[in-house]
Formats: structure tokens, sequence, C-alpha cells
């Protein structure tokens, strides 16, 4: 009978806490491109401060340097966009701040899965893409 109940309260647990990981959804980089220029998303960096120096998405925190004060700094409405992140979408440092922001209340906590690489590498891209137009738009009205 022990046996039993030990295996039930372990499964109960272990679907609460899956449950609980799942309940981070994902935000494409498009639209986290978005909300940054609507100034409508709090932005965590989780890679830690070194990383952070190095590089970040532009407006985010770092969560290491901030943890101690990181419910000060967080917005008052608690329905408001917060993306955590970290180094790739194989980092799970992320849930750090995001298990934080939603233990405090939060209700719209998402993760940017690509991280800072992937951020670097999309907007590497794009930039080439920009700069390969503007040459080719200059190219062909040359006289």
């Amino acid at each position: 009978m022990k046996t039993l109940l030990s295996v039930l309260c372990l499964a109960v647990l272990t679907a609460v806490g899956v449950q609980a990981a799942s309940s981070i959804s994902d935000i494409g980089h498009d639209e986290l491109k978005a909300a940054i220029a609507k100034k409508a998303v709090f932005l965590v960096d989780v890679n830690g401060t070194e990383s952070y120096n190095a590089g970040h998405i532009p407006g985010a925190i770092d969560y290491i340097a901030n943890k101690d004060k990181f419910a000060s700094l967080l917005p008052k409405d608690k329905s408001a966009l917060i993306v955590a992140y970290c180094g790739n979408e194989h980092c799970t440092a992320y849930k750090k701040a995001a298990d934080a922001a939603v233990a405090l209340g939060y209700t719209n906590v998402k993760h940017y899965a690509p991280g800072i690489a992937g951020w670097k590498a999309k907007e590497k891209t794009e930039a080439g893409s920009v700069a390969t137009a503007q040459a080719g738009t200059a190219d062909c009205c040359k006289m």
C-alpha cells in the first residue's frame, strides 16, 4: 500500500512538473522583434554576466547580476510580456528566470529558444540581406 501511494505521489508530482515546464511557450524571432520595437517586452538574458557583456538582445537585463532584485525590476503589470533566453536552443538556463517570473505571478512568460546565438545569426543574416538588396539596387541604377 505504501509503495502504491509513493508511486501515485511521484506520478502526480511529475505531471505537475511537466505541466509547469510546458506552460512556458516559445516566441519567434519576428514576434520578438516586433515586441522590442513597440517596447512591449521585458527581456531577460540568463547567460551570465560575461556573456551578457559580450553581447545581448537590445533592452535585456542581466539576470545573473540582478537575481537578488529581479522582482523589483519586473513590470508592475502581471500580464506584461516577459521573455527569457539563454545561449541557444539546447540551453535550459532560461528556466531560472522564467520560473522566477511565473512564481511571482506573471502570466505571459515566454522563451526565445534560439538564444543569443540565434539572435546574432539572424541579425547578421538580415543585415546581410539588406546590404545585398541595397547593393543590387545601386548596381541596377548606375548609368
